[in-house]
């Protein structure tokens, strides 16, 4: 069975789209829902879904082994971030070599960097008058979205369209292409 480790900092809605999806499968597991966010809605989606989280200080992650060693002792063999908002620490990526996949909200390498996550990406592409957008996988190096593609999806983008509606074609591409994706990495 493989064990998956998902890391997000807010609502959650993917893990649990992902959670859902491997929920019958009986070769894969989401074992683990990790936060760096105490106040995170992700915390009550994991309690609901019978998954193990735990909530860790940005100083445990970035400057000890704390986490490395709690995913390693949980034999953890892939790691999610689904609306992670802090830079994965090198200890894991080293650990952990394209064993990490980030999903991004625009078609990287455009929009993408330190501070670019969230609404901040869809008013920019918006306020860039661009006719398209959509979503990218990719693995996590130790560059903000720098990381090997792994895939991407477009949706279009209407003249009229404002950050929210952009935001609901992302969610619906992430929703639909994330789970698949990341049952392709695993065969």
């Amino acid at each position: 069975m493989i064990r998956i480790a998902i890391f997000a900092s807010g609502s959650g809605s993917n893990a649990e789209n992902i959670a859902n999806y491997f929920s019958d499968n009986p070769s894969v597991d989401v074992s683990l829902i990790l936060t760096n966010n105490p106040s995170a809605f992700v915390i009550e989606r994991a309690k609901n879904l019978g998954i193990k989280s735990l909530v860790f200080q940005k100083d445990n992650f970035l400057k000890n082994d704390d986490i490395l060693h709690f995913l390693v002792k949980n034999d953890i063999e892939l790691i999610v971030l689904a609306g992670f908002l802090l830079k994965i620490p090198e200890n894991l990526i080293k650990s952990f070599p394209n064993k990490i996949i980030n999903i991004h909200p625009a078609l990287l390498p455009r929009y993408g960097g330190k501070g670019m996550y969230g609404d901040k990406v869809h008013e920019s592409v918006i306020n860039a008058k661009e006719s398209e957008s959509g979503i990218t996988i990719h693995y996590v190096n130790e560059h903000y979205d720098e990381g090997e593609i792994i895939f991407q999806a477009k949706c279009n983008i209407e003249p009229t369209d404002t950050p929210g509606d952009l935001a609901g074609k992302i969610h619906a591409l992430e929703y639909e292409h994330f789970p698949k994706e990341i049952e392709k990495l695993l065969r």
